[in-house]
């Protein structure tokens, strides 16, 4: 079975390839059709998000398209960054630039007060109109200074729960078993067995 990628991230490519590794899918990715649409994700939630882009991309490719969205959602800051997750720091935002913002709108908040999760919605969508989500979820907290290097985004900060270790400390294989995105893709997984 193929499936078409809705993003140009590679780090994102990277992770839902290996996760998925073994189960028979070939992964294509936007790249794989040139002229392929970027889509503003301009809902409310990550399912709204998720789901337009991979409808946009079935349509575009007549291929079954899967995206998702994910972001951090922190407590104190009532739900922010949420799905501005990757455009936090605003024009020209990167991991570090977000990172960056979050520590400072967390400076004021003590151990404790610190809580928050990751999402993920991926959505699933074929030529013919069907759509499927899958949702995710770790829950954790906002450490004071980033650590670690692997991963992407956030991982440098987040510390989830029951570990004292970053998701940018971790192994892949480490962070896979408990991530958002590896808790949302094992539900894919499960899905697509049921139909393969």
């Amino acid at each position: 079975m193929e499936i078409v990628l809705a993003t140009r991230n590679r780090k994102k490519v990277e992770e839902i390839r290996r996760i998925t590794e073994g189960t028979g899918i070939k992964i294509l990715t936007m790249d794989d059709f040139p002229g392929c649409p970027e889509t503003e994700e301009d809902g409310d939630t990550f399912e709204e998000n998720a789901v337009k882009k991979a409808v946009a991309v079935a349509k575009y490719t007549g291929k079954t398209a899967l995206a998702d969205d994910s972001g951090l959602e922190v407590d104190a800051l009532g739900g922010e960054p949420g799905t501005r997750s990757a455009r936090y720091s605003g024009e020209g935002a990167d991991d570090k630039r977000n990172v960056g913002k979050l520590l400072n709108e967390m400076r004021a908040f003590h151990e404790g007060e610190r809580g928050g999760r990751f999402v993920c919605c991926i959505a699933l969508a074929s030529p013919d109109g069907t759509i499927r989500t899958f949702f995710g979820h770790a829950e954790g907290a906002i450490g004071n200074v980033p650590k670690g290097f692997r991963g992407f985004g956030y991982d440098p900060v987040f510390y989830p729960r029951g570990f004292l270790q970053t998701f940018g400390e971790m192994s892949n294989e480490g962070k896979d078993a408990l991530s958002h995105r590896g808790k949302a893709l094992e539900k894919l997984k499960k899905h697509l067995k049921s139909i393969c």
